[in-house]
């Protein structure tokens, strides 16, 4: 497969730094701050992002993550063997007030993140919520834009975003596959 190298381990690192500064500087008041990830890649990152924001604010902020499946409205379209693996969503702590930044790796189509924040109402009403991906890759469907971006990556529509990380692939990095079928 042939696959082309945008991101590697240390780009994603200053990548998520430079997010962490971005979200510190739009939000002063950091004790407000909850910052939830979107299963799979989404957590991971929330996670890291967490870890950075704590050592900037010296706060420790509220973590969460978010299992979408369920409120997904493309899961009906999918062929039983596509059906996503379900994980547990973990927002213990009082959404009300809170200004949660919701974080994912791919932002796509905007479908995932719709299914995310009517997920996340249905554990309280923040304040505000904000979005943190770590690549915009284009082509929405849905009014969506995030607030903090990592990387814009122009893609063709049939072409394919990775995001490894060493938590899951033994690896940091963003690569675009070709789509199956096509040389690069």
């Amino acid at each position: 497969m042939n696959e082309k190298l945008v991101l590697e381990h240390d780009d994603v690192r200053r990548t998520l730094k430079r997010i962490a500064h971005e979200i510190v500087e739009k939000n002063p008041e950091a004790g407000g701050l909850a910052i939830v990830g979107i299963h799979t890649r989404g957590a991971l990152l929330a996670r890291r992002l967490h870890a950075q924001l704590a050592e900037l604010t010296n706060t420790d902020l509220p973590i969460g993550d978010l299992d979408i499946s369920f409120y997904r409205d493309d899961l009906r379209a999918k062929a039983p063997a596509d059906q996503p693996v379900v994980h547990a969503s973990h927002v213990d702590f009082d959404l009300s007030g809170k200004t949660v930044v919701l974080v994912d790796d791919v932002l796509f189509t905007g479908r995932t993140v719709r299914a995310a924040i009517d997920a996340l109402f249905d554990y309280g009403r923040p304040q505000r919520v904000q979005l943190a991906v770590l690549c915009d890759r284009g082509h929405r469907e849905l009014p969506i834009r995030p607030d903090y971006v990592g990387k814009n990556l122009p893609t063709a529509r049939e072409e394919r975003v990775n995001v490894r990380l060493e938590e899951l692939d033994d690896a940091d990095e963003v690569t675009i596959s070709a789509p199956v079928g096509v040389d690069a």
